[in-house]
């Protein structure tokens, strides 16, 4: 499950949470990040646990976009331990995804 952020909860769950976090920057009306939200509700099944996935709409919180310095959407930005680790902007492969979080979570672990 996707847990949506905003800019009331979005510093308490990235950095209090003791997993990654992967947060989705996307809009409504994007084309691209609708692909993608099939692919990230996957990405949120098969990593339960070890992995937190997340949404902020760009729309409706524009100072979180900025924060962050999202320019493109979909962004996808992985946390670990509060840390921006990894950023992939526009449409990404599940196998892409998969990659990036298995890497992190093994680099985590040592």
């Amino acid at each position: 499950m996707e847990i949506i952020l905003n800019e009331t909860n979005f510093d308490q769950e990235i950095k209090e949470g003791a997993l990654p976090f992967l947060v989705d920057f996307w809009a409504q009306w994007c084309g691209p990040c609708q692909m993608l939200g099939p692919i990230l509700d996957q990405i949120a099944t098969d990593f339960k646990g070890r992995v937190c996935v997340g949404k902020v709409n760009v729309d409706e919180n524009p100072n979180l976009a900025g924060k962050f310095g999202v320019m493109s959407i979909p962004t996808l930005i992985l946390f670990v331990g509060g840390q921006e680790k990894e950023r992939l902007v526009g449409v990404v492969p599940k196998e892409r995804l998969i990659q990036l979080l298995e890497n992190s979570l093994g680099a985590a672990q040592q």
